[in-house]
C-alpha cells in the first residue's frame, strides 16, 4: 500500500540507499572553524567560539541572553532550577513528548503532571492545563498554585514545540500568568519556528533548544538557555561549575554544574547557525512537496499551525488507525526509507507510573496514529 510514498521519498533523495529519518548537513565552514580551536587548543570549556556562539544565537532568537550547555537536556534542567523547582514541586508537562521533557523534572525531584495536547499543535493544549488547574489547584494567600488535594507547590509549565510546530503560546501564557505559573519553553525542536512572528522559547520565564545531531542545526551535542540577562547570568554562573572569576584560585560559592558546551563543539555551532535561514527554507520546501503528495491520500499531513512559521523539523502523517501505522511503518522500513512512530506517552513509562494526569484523549489518539517521515535536508533546496 504503501511502495508509492517509498518511491516519492527516494525521489526527493535522490536515492536508491538507505534514507535516515534526519541526517546533519555539513556546509561551508564548519571544518574551518573547529580546525580553528584545534590549532588554538582551546577545544575544551573556555574559547572564542562559544561566546561567539552564545552572543549570535540571542541575536537571532530575540533573546537577551543565550547560555550554551552540553545538550538540551543540562539546558532544561537549569532551566527548571532557574524557576525555583524544587524537590517534592510539580511541573505540568505533555505526555507526548521525548523523555528528556521528564528526565529533567525528576533531576529536580518534582514530579510530572500530564495535561493533554492539541490535535491542531501536537503541543500542550491551555484548555486542558484551565480544567486541571481548575478543579485540582487554587492560588494560596501569598499567590502560590497549590494544588487542593495535598497542597503541593505547582511551580512551573513545560510545553514543547512538537516537531518545530509552536504550540498555543497566547493560550499558555495567559493561563500560566493567571495562575501564577512559571513558563519554561522545551523548544528543543523548534529553533528557527516563530509563532505570531516571534521566535518560539522566547515566551516564557526561559526557553531551550537542542543542538543534538539530529536537529536542525547540531553541535554534535548541545543546548541553549534563553532568557533575560539577570536569570542568564545566574544560568551562567551555575552551569560554569559557580566558580567565582579569579586569576588563578578556586572559588566556588555553591554547588554547581558542569554544564558547559566545549569550544570546539560552538565552533560547529557558529558554522551551523550561518546556514540556518537555508535549512529552513530547504525544508519548508520538502514539507510543501509532502503537503502535495499527500493532499488526495487519507494519511493526514501534519501542517504548521495558525499563526505560525514552522521549521518543520520532523515532518509527520497522521494515520487512520493503528493499524494502518503499523502497516506504514513495516513497509517504509523494509525498503531501507526510515519512519519511526510518536513517542510512547510518558505517563505510560513504568517511572512515572501513578503520576498525575488529567483526561488524555487527543494524546492517546495521536499516539495511535502519528509517524515520522525522512526529514533531512535537501541540498538542492536550500537558498
Amino acid at each position: 500500500m504503501f511502495e508509492s510514498l517509498v518511491s516519492f521519498v527516494r525521489e526527493q533523495y535522490k536515492s536508491n540507499e538507505f534514507i535516515p529519518l534526519h541526517a546533519p548537513i555539513f556546509s561551508a565552514n564548519e571544518r574551518d572553524y573547529v580546525m580553528d580551536t584545534i590549532d588554538s587548543t582551546f577545544v575544551s570549556s573556555v574559547g572564542a567560539y562559544v561566546d561567539r556562539f552564545e552572543r549570535e544565537m540571542a541575536a537571532y532568537v530575540g533573546s537577551q541572553r543565550a547560555v550554551a550547555t552540553v545538550n538540551g537536556t543540562a539546558a532544561l534542567h537549569m532551566a527548571l532550577k532557574l524557576v525555583g523547582v524544587l524537590p517534592g514541586d510539580l511541573v505540568i508537562t505533555q505526555p507526548l513528548t521525548f523523555v528528556a521533557t521528564c528526565n529533567a523534572i525528576a533531576y529536580c525531584g518534582a514530579e510530572p503532571v500530564f495535561i493533554d495536547v492539541d490535535r491542531t499543535t501536537l503541543g500542550l493544549s491551555p484548555k486542558a492545563l484551565e480544567q486541571w488547574l481548575d478543579e485540582y489547584a487554587y492560588i494560596d494567600a501569598d499567590g502560590a498554585c497549590r494544588t487542593l488535594a495535598d497542597n503541593k507547590n505547582v511551580r512551573a509549565c513545560v510545553p514543547m514545540h512538537t516537531f518545530g510546530h509552536p504550540a498555543d503560546l497566547d493560550g499558555l501564557v495567559d493561563v500560566c500568568v493567571r495562575w501564577n505559573i512559571a513558563l519554561v519553553e522545551d523548544a528543543a525542536e523548534s529553533l528557527g519556528s516563530l509563532y505570531r512572528g516571534r521566535h518560539t522559547g522566547t515566551f516564557g520565564s526561559v526557553g531551550v533548544l537542542s543542538f543534538n545531531g539530529n536537529k536542525i542545526i547540531t553541535t554534535g551535542g548541545g543546548g541553549m538557555i534563553l532568557t533575560d540577562e539577570v536569570v542568564g547570568a545566574r544560568a551562567k554562573h551555575l552551569t560554569t561549575t559557580a566558580k567565582i572569576p579569579h586569576p588563578y584560585e578556586y572559588v566556588h560559592d555553591e554547588i554547581g554544574y558542569n554544564y558547559r558546551l566545549p569550544n570546539i563543539n560552538a565552533a560547529l555551532g557558529c558554522a551551523q547557525l550561518e546556514a540556518l535561514e537555508s535549512f529552513i527554507s530547504a525544508k519548508r520546501a520538502l514539507a510543501a512537496r509532502y503537503a502535495d503528495y499527500f493532499n488526495n491520500s487519507d494519511l493526514y499531513f501534519v501542517r504548521e499551525p495558525e499563526a505560525c512559521k514552522s521549521n518543520y523539523w520532523l515532518n509527520a502523517v497522521i494515520c487512520q488507525d493503528r493499524a494502518q501505522r503499523d502497516e506504514l511503518l513495516k513497509t517504509t522500513n523494509e525498503s531501507g526509507v526510515m519512519t519511526r512512530p510518536i513517542w510512547a506517552l510518558m505517563n505510560r513509562l513504568p517511572f512515572h507510573h501513578g503520576a498525575r494526569a488529567g483526561e488524555l484523549p487527543n494524546a492517546h489518539w495521536l499516539e495511535e496514529r502519528v509517524v515520522n517521515i525522512p526529514s533531512s535536508v535537501i541540498p538542492d533546496l536550500c537558498q
